[in-house]
């Protein structure tokens, strides 16, 4: 099941999404312990990097 999601999203998909999942957690983490200036700052990394994976994508379907 996991493979066939894998399959379908695309290798580098499936990663990116894996590292926006992995900045949430890092953000949270920092932002509990106190460091809240930090936990926003790095929070924003992953809203950031999903518009760009989506931008990529519309350029890439844009070519077809």
């Amino acid at each position: 099941m996991v493979m066939n999601f894998i399959k379908k999203m695309g290798v580098a998909n499936f990663l990116m999404l894996g590292l926006c999942v992995l900045i949430i957690i890092v953000a949270e983490y920092l932002f509990l312990s106190g460091d809240k200036l930090h936990g926003i700052f790095i929070g924003i990394w992953a809203p950031t990097l999903l518009g760009v994976m989506i931008y990529l994508k519309l350029i890439s379907n844009e070519r077809r």
